[in-house]
């Protein structure tokens, strides 16, 4: 039983919607976000990575940074950038991209459920950047970034949110500057909440789809605020609930995620090909400008030397009961990453790089022509993976999944006094 409930949303006033919205923090570097921000003060950028209007090179995690996002946020709510609205409400958040549209409830998730694994994680948590986002929740008081849930649809909850569409103007549209068309609509019946409400109450599980620092950080602040209360603890309170968007997983699509890495760790291309062909059937498909996407699970695409290969997994490679062991990603790192290229841990080595999927093929010739040896292209973990992982309570390698598009920053915001 999942709760999940309205709330009063502090959004951008119509005319600013389309200046405010902004990336998440976490897909950019500050100088980056710098040159994002340029004549554009309303960017949620001067939020979600303030130090971006403090000196170049200051310390990411001074205290000035934290200041100065309370700050900024303040000031775009006195200046009327931010209104909140007077009554808790749902949102409903649609985005439509190269043809496809993921329709997404806005609302507030239960710490609880976070702590009681009704919201299923799939990665791990980083405690540095854990503690830099519990300090930026602290020092705003409120949830600055949605967590992008998503949940199977088994109890129509999609169909109420079209009706809703179909029956109501939306209140925010445009166009962002990836070609992203992003639309809102408030939810503002009592009747509809309540349906809504119910239909996630029959909801056994939610996953976190993207966002497990900002979730973690979210459960942390909330468990802190309850914990100072003492006997004034209200189970109400806003602080014991987190920004979200729940989508359907049908809707959701997983982008491919890349792999490419400096060297061949010692070894000739012939010596790699050869140890490689005992694992995989090997051929060549493509030269550069021809490159091979894969066609299916276990096949993977691997260009080098200006070559472009289909490698497919041998028979007994990996275990197919197993719900980690038969990830391509697992697959790769498992039997050719660690043991044939030396690396060991992908998070922290410096000989390895991921590409999204949004950059294209052409990304992983540019970098092998650059500062890379090798490259890998895979076939797109899927929604249903990820949330076999999650239940059978295990954790993806790292680099798994890329969502695309991205949830914008910035269009909602919770505010922990509620």
């Amino acid at each position: 039983m999942a709760v999940f409930r309205p709330f009063r949303a502090i959004r951008p006033a119509p005319l600013y919607a389309a200046a405010v919205a902004a990336l998440p923090y976490d897909t950019m570097s500050s100088a980056e976000a710098r040159e994002r921000v340029r004549g554009n003060p309303y960017s949620f950028l001067h939020v979600d990575k303030a130090e971006i209007d403090l000196p170049e090179g200051i310390d990411l995690y001074a205290d000035a940074v934290y200041q100065t996002a309370a700050a900024n946020l303040s000031r775009m709510c006195a200046d009327g950038i931010f209104v909140q609205d007077a009554e808790n409400c749902f949102y409903i958040y649609q985005q439509t991209w190269r043809g496809r549209t993921q329709t997404g409830l806005v609302g507030c998730a239960s710490i609880d459920d976070y702590k009681n694994n009704i919201i299923k994680k799939h990665e791990l948590t980083h405690p540095d950047k854990e503690t830099d986002r519990i300090r930026h929740v602290t020092a705003c008081n409120a949830n600055t970034g949605p967590i992008f849930l998503m949940y199977r649809d088994s109890q129509g909850t999609a169909d109420l949110l079209e009706r809703w569409k179909s029956e109501h103007t939306s209140v925010c549209a445009f166009t962002d500057s990836a070609g992203v068309a992003q639309q809102i609509w408030v939810v503002d019946d009592a009747a509809y909440i309540d349906a809504l409400k119910n239909r996630f109450a029959a909801t056994d599980s939610l996953y976190i789809a993207d966002g497990h620092h900002r979730c973690a950080s979210a459960y942390r602040v909330g468990m802190r605020k309850r914990g100072a209360a003492g006997e004034a603890y209200d189970p109400n309170a806003a602080y014991n609930y987190f920004l979200a968007v729940a989508f359907p997983e049908n809707q959701l699509q997983i982008m491919d995620y890349n792999r490419v890495v400096r060297d061949l760790n010692g070894l000739t291309t012939e010596s790699f090909l050869a140890k490689l062909q005992d694992l995989f059937a090997v051929e060549i498909v493509g030269k550069t400008g021809e490159p091979y996407h894969p066609e299916n699970t276990h096949y993977f695409g691997m260009y080098l030397d200006g070559v472009w290969y289909r490698c497919r997994a041998r028979r007994g490679l990996f275990d197919a009961d197993d719900p980690v062991a038969r990830l391509d990603v697992e697959i790769l790192q498992k039997n050719v990453l660690a043991p044939l290229l030396g690396i060991q841990d992908p998070r922290r080595d410096k000989r390895i790089a991921f590409v999204g999927g949004i950059r294209g093929l052409e990304e992983l010739e540019r970098r092998c022509r650059t500062d890379m040896k090798i490259a890998f292209a895979m076939y797109a973990t899927t929604t249903r993976e990820l949330m076999d992982i999650a239940d059978s309570g295990n954790i993806m390698p790292p680099k798994s999944t890329w969502f695309e598009p991205k949830l914008l920053s910035g269009l909602f915001v919770h505010d922990l006094e509620g």
